[in-house]
């Protein structure tokens, strides 16, 4: 029996031989752009040899011609599974029609979310207005001791560490935030609440202790460039982290897995949108928030045109003009 399959191999490989070689040639010399006639033609070599090596598999399954034809059709299958690279209309297309239609659905979620934020902030100022020796459990020591002696923690800052090494500290801690908001929203939403409410929690107890030493004034002073934008992207990434604990709550495909992958995919233009928007955010916290000699109307100037901006940019209102008008097609 062993001869017979043997021989039986023997004569596959002969007659396959020549055929093999030119596949081989065409396979690992396939050209970047190909024509309609050349993908085809491709695409009947790729099958071809998937059958070959589903046949060399049955009658010499550890050979080394077999392992020739799977180092091949891997190479091949690589190739035709290849995602395209993102073109410039493909970009338009992700921040004119995909971000802005993610962020449609989303928009009551980031309402609601909102308005966690905000009824934490209102707990925590409350709180601490009404027992302020539980500022410990949301400031640090040194925190605490700097605003007892009439002084924010954020003083000093613009002349002790250089603006641009501390925008990219800021940047980076800001989009941690918002990736941890979101990525918590995969325990079914309940990850990024308590982040929202645990920010808004603490932005409240240290408006309330701020005032109880008169420097209230100064900590909006600070907050008001950077935090109208970078609280929104916060309850942004929440939002979508919540909708992605909500596919898995109420999945809308046949398995829990397929509704998360189309949810996931469906939310990326989103976080892509949110980490530029605390890029820039970054730079504004490094150069301006602790700036001394920058005046409040300018600092109200900046975060609130920037959180303007930043409504547009979502909306999809920057991407350049309309989209590639398809060839034949009426405008």
């Amino acid at each position: 029996m062993k001869r017979t399959v043997s021989a039986t191999a023997s004569a596959w490989i002969r007659s396959r031989d020549k055929l093999w070689s030119e596949w081989f040639e065409v396979l690992h010399t396939r050209p970047r752009h190909l024509r309609i006639a050349q993908a085809q033609k491709y695409i009947e070599h790729y099958r071809a040899l998937a059958s070959d090596l589903s046949t060399a598999r049955r009658l010499m399954p550890r050979s080394a011609t077999t392992a020739a034809l799977e180092s091949v059709y891997a190479a091949a299958h690589a190739a035709i599974d290849r995602s395209s690279r993102q073109t410039r209309s493909g970009w338009r297309a992700l921040f004119r029609l995909k971000m802005p239609a993610a962020m449609s659905a989303l928009r009551p979620t980031v309402l609601w979310i909102a308005l966690l934020f905000v009824l934490s902030a209102g707990a925590g100022l409350w709180l601490i207005t009404q027992y302020p020796d539980l500022i410990g459990l949301i400031a640090s020591n040194a925190m605490i001791d700097k605003v007892e002696h009439g002084q924010l923690w954020t003083e000093g800052l613009f002349n002790v560490v250089p603006s641009s090494l501390a925008s990219v500290q800021i940047l980076s801690n800001n989009i941690a935030v918002s990736l941890a908001a979101f990525c918590a929203g995969v325990f079914f939403g309940l990850g990024a609440f308590y982040i929202i409410a645990l920010n808004g929690l603490m932005l409240g107890a240290l408006f309330a202790f701020t005032h109880q030493h008169g420097l209230d004034g100064e900590l909006l002073k600070f907050v008001l460039a950077h935090g109208p934008v970078e609280i929104s992207v916060m309850c942004i990434a929440a939002a979508a982290g919540t909708a992605l604990g909500e596919s898995l709550i109420r999945p809308d495909a046949a398995t829990r897995r397929e509704s998360f992958q189309r949810a996931a995919a469906r939310l990326g233009p989103v976080l892509v949108a949110c980490a530029l928007l605390l890029v820039v955010c970054g730079f504004i916290e490094g150069f301006i928030s602790p700036n001394p000699g920058i005046s409040l109307p300018v600092r109200a100037a900046v975060g609130w045109g920037y959180w303007l901006l930043m409504l547009v940019f979502l909306r999809g209102g920057l991407s350049r003009a309309t989209l590639d008008t398809p060839p034949g097609a009426k405008t």
